[in-house]
Order: structure tokens, then sequence, then C-alpha cells
């Protein structure tokens, strides 16, 4: 469980949450985290559902009075709604061999991404709505009693693999109608690349290895990794995609809440 410190401010380790079996027990203690203070959750999909009449009173909107009852009754009546969700969410987790890479406190970048695939499927699943899961070979669909309006798709990823191709098929979801979410987590070592000596590095998804001067090669990888970083933050943004940026040092809490109050906004 988070050290009593971790516990206060909300915020429990990344470390901490991965060395917790249970996955629906790291999903609780990240949205208890996470939903204080957020007044409506920001993955509604709303529709106008009519409840019910009441009275007429003055301020209300004229354009919610029902006039053909009040030309069979002679009184004033105005409709009442109810906002009900109407949406489907997908959740993509990326199994490359990309994602073993670890990060702070031995935490891989897939281990994160499973703590945070599960903390949103435990709140959208909370409220009601529907959640399906793609993991690699591994579908499970979203189900639920009623027609849904609008979907979600959200894609955990660090965004290595083929660039274009992911992008093509990220716009056919929007296409289709569906809201894209990303987020691209990698660790903080990956962004800058903080070693100063001599050393292999191995490539998760080829099992290449590749000898460098990590202090000599810093510049240019620190410069390349900015510009792959900008690249997807201004592509999701000329199509419209929400996009965050994640860490694994980052406590998956804080982190997810910054993306809940950027929906917000």
């Amino acid at each position: 469980m988070c050290p009593p410190e971790a516990a206060k401010s909300s915020a429990c380790p990344p470390e901490v949450l991965a060395g917790i079996a249970d996955l629906e027990l790291v999903a609780r203690i990240v949205v208890e985290g996470l939903v204080s203070g957020l007044h409506r959750s920001p993955f509604h999909g709303y529709s106008a559902e009519f409840s019910q009449y009441r009275h007429y009173r003055p301020g209300d909107d004229l354009k919610y009075v029902d006039w053909k009852l009040v030309a069979r009754t002679d009184r004033v009546y105005t409709k009442q709604f109810r906002e009900t969700t109407n949406m489907a969410s997908a959740i993509v987790l990326d199994t490359s061999g990309s994602m073993d890479f670890p990060g702070a406190g031995f935490v891989t970048k897939f281990r994160y991404a499973v703590i945070a695939a599960a903390a949103l499927a435990h709140l959208i699943s909370g409220q009601g709505d529907a959640v399906g899961l793609l993991a690699g070979e591994r579908f499970l669909s979203a189900r639920a009693g009623r027609q849904h309006l609008r979907g979600l798709l959200l894609v955990l990823s660090d965004f290595y693999d083929d660039e274009e191709r992911t992008l093509v098929e990220l716009r056919r979801a929007a296409r289709m109608g569906h809201e894209v979410v990303l987020f691209q987590i990698l660790s903080r070592d990956e962004i800058e690349l903080p070693y100063r000596r001599d050393l292999e590095f191995a490539d998760l998804e080829s099992g290449r290895t590749l000898a460098i001067n990590a202090g000599l090669a810093r510049r240019q990888y620190t410069d390349a990794m900015a510009a792959f970083l900008e690249r997807w933050h201004s592509r999701a943004g000329a199509e419209g995609f929400q996009y965050s940026l994640i860490v694994t040092d980052t406590p998956p809490e804080r982190a997810l809440r910054n993306f809940l109050l950027a929906r917000k906004v």
C-alpha cells in the first residue's frame, strides 16, 4: 500500500503501484486520488432525455415550454430533461518490445501503461459507460445495454512504431466519429539520456545492439528526441486529438488528473 506521505498527497509512486499484484486494487487507489475535486467526469457523452413536466416558473427558458400542452390545458408547463451517457470507450495498449524499457524504480513503460489503463477503465465503467481493451492479440469488446452515440479511443504507447502508418489508423478512427486521445508514455532516461560513458544499447524490438559513447552522443540524441515529441504533439493538435506526454516517474494519479482537468477547460 502507499506510504503515509504518498497517501496524504493522493499521489502514490509508480514503483509502489507496480508492486501491487491486484490490478483492481491498483485502479481503485489511483482513481480515489483522481476524482476528488472533479465535480463531473470529463468522459461523459451527454444527451438530453425527457424526464417530466413542471409548472412554469418566472425565469424559465421559454424554449422548453410545451405549447401544445398549453393549448389543451390552458396551463403553462416546461419540459424537464436529465442528462444520460451514451458512450463506448476503447483502450488500446501498446505491447511492443520497446514498452519493456524500464524507467524510475525499474517500472517499465508497459507496466505503467497497464496501471493507467486500469485506472481509466475503472473510472469510465464506474460512471456506467462501456469500455473495451485491445492489447496486442487480446481484445475485449465494450459492452452495454444501450445504443452508443459516440466513441472514445484512448491509446497508450511510446509511438516509436511506424509513425505514418499509426497516424493513418488514428485518422481513420477519427473519420468514423471517434474522439481520439493519445498518451505518449516514455521514461525520463529515454528523454534525457543521462549516461556519460561508453555503453552498448540493445534494440528491444529487433535485438540489435549498438555501442556508443553516451556523453558524446547526448546532444544529438536529445535534439532528435525533442523533435520526435514535438512532431507527435503538433500532429495530434492538427488532427484534433487530445495529447498527453506522460513520464514514468510521475505518479499515475497526477498524470491522469492533469489530463482530465485539461478536458474540462
